[in-house]
């Protein structure tokens, strides 16, 4: 049951699909979770941590979440130029979501784990 009682089913549904539509893309969560715990990370940093992405497409996911509101982009006037990100407040807030999201996940029966997509992405150092 949801704590918000004003939810019907489909306005429930409604604001997932919302939530969702800000988080679909390939490397949106790979980017968050780089980002998570109040880390602030240069492009070049972001784009080193994340194998397999190029660099447009990382832009390109960044400047969705910075429009989202969920990463906040800094840009220090200096030459050469230099780009961080974070997440903003709102962002971070993310984190025990998906966090409960992934242990959800992962406590799938044997026979729905076996059927899951693996993983594309390669490992990367912890």
């Amino acid at each position: 049951m949801s704590k918000r009682p004003d939810y019907t089913p489909h306005s429930g549904a409604q604001g997932i699909q919302n939530a969702l539509r800000i988080l679909e893309g390939r490397w949106k969560l790979v980017i968050l979770f780089q980002l998570f715990g109040g880390k602030t990370l240069r492009f070049s940093e972001l784009e080193r941590s994340i194998p397999g992405v190029s660099q447009k497409m990382l832009v390109q996911q960044l400047r969705q979440l910075e429009t989202d509101g969920v990463v906040r982009r800094i840009v220090h006037a200096e030459v050469p130029p230099r780009v961080d990100y974070c997440l903003t407040d709102w962002g971070q807030s993310l984190c025990p979501a998906l966090d409960a999201l992934l242990l959800w996940a992962e406590a799938a029966p044997d026979d729905i784990r076996a059927q899951l997509i693996p993983s594309p992405m390669p490992a990367w150092p912890a």
